[in-house]
């Protein structure tokens, strides 16, 4: 019986740990953040992004989204002002099986060398920076960080996004 009631925990921790984006945050303690209500895009800020012009488009209106669902609503004049940052690192990883000396048919025809093999394999993981900026004071007063790997798969990169997004805005506003 007591595998039964530990089975749904054991699940949700293995749909957890799998996830592939990981997420980080941090903010001003001073802060009131029930006075926000309002915002925008920070343009100077978001036209930097070294992204392209779909990706950052695809960025904005996951934003939107997410902090409609918080009750927050864009305005010409805003509490906070949103921007965005990106960057990329090429991951090479290099996994080896097998490798040593010994006796056995290696590669090649000498029966004494015993080798493994090696595969090499690369990622792009990609770094998605959310600041939130109190419009009047000109401060950061929020950043929101989420860590993954990329995909150039088109159908599936719109999802990838959202999901960036979702999860670093999940920790806005701090508890």
């Amino acid at each position: 019986m007591k595998a039964i009631k530990i089975l749904p925990i054991f699940f949700l921790f293995i749909l957890v740990s799998c996830s592939s984006i990981r997420v980080h945050s941090d903010y001003d303690k001073a802060v009131d953040f029930s006075q926000y209500k309002t915002y925008a895009f920070h343009k100077r800020g978001i036209d930097r992004a070294e992204i392209s012009g779909l990706d950052k488009k695809r960025i904005l209106n996951a934003i939107d989204y997410e902090l409609g669902k918080k009750g927050m609503i864009k305005s010409e004049n805003p509490d906070l002002l949103i921007n965005i940052f990106t960057k990329e690192r090429e991951r090479i990883d290099v996994d080896q099986f097998n490798a040593g000396w010994g006796y056995g048919w290696g590669y090649g025809w000498n029966p004494y060398l015993w080798g493994g093999r090696s595969f090499v394999s690369t990622s792009v993981e990609g770094t998605l920076y959310i600041d939130l900026i109190d419009a009047k004071k000109k401060e950061l007063v929020w950043e929101g960080e989420g860590v993954g790997y990329l995909t150039e798969n088109r159908e599936r990169k719109e999802s990838q996004i959202n999901e960036f997004v979702a999860k670093i805005l999940a920790q806005f506003p701090p508890k």
